[in-house]
């Protein structure tokens, strides 16, 4: 069975919300075991470096307290482009790599620059009710992000 288009439509409606800082939104995209974790390869130091990793109730926790901290309210733009699609049917799974482009748009003064890249490997829980978010590997090419971003790409 094709899956491609609702699990490609999966990806692309949770970077939205994440867009709009839709949390609960996203939330309800993803299973009761996800994982979410952020990285970046250190050439300096030959090791992968997690910028942040949590199960589903963390990222809740997460998304609760972003008001609490002292951020950069710039809204980001996640551009994704869906490369594979791998259904593993026996597994009821489909493993999913896109490509990732955010942009920032300053708020003080309106201009948009290229803030990070990177790729995505999601994993893809395939089910009667429609595919949903397993695992979040976000892997990034962008190692300076300065300080204040607190929401998840």
């Amino acid at each position: 069975m094709d899956h491609r288009h609702a699990v490609s439509e999966l990806i692309a409606r949770s970077m939205l919300m994440l867009d709009a800082k839709d949390f609960e939104g996203y939330l309800s995209l993803c299973d009761e075991q996800y994982r979410y974790r952020i990285s970046a390869h250190s050439p300096e130091i030959r090791k992968d470096m997690i910028w942040l990793e949590h199960d589903k109730l963390g990222m809740r926790q997460l998304f609760a307290n972003l008001p609490r901290h002292n951020s950069d309210q710039s809204p980001l733009s996640r551009h994704v482009t869906v490369y594979t699609v791998e259904a593993r049917d026996e597994e009821q799974q489909a493993k999913v790599v896109s490509a990732l482009q955010v942009f920032r748009t300053s708020n003080d003064g309106g201009v948009t620059e290229l803030f990070a890249v990177g790729k995505v490997h999601d994993t893809v829980k395939l089910g009667p009710d429609g595919p949903r978010l397993l695992a979040r590997d976000v892997r990034l090419d962008t190692r300076m992000l300065g300080y204040g971003h607190h929401i998840p790409f």
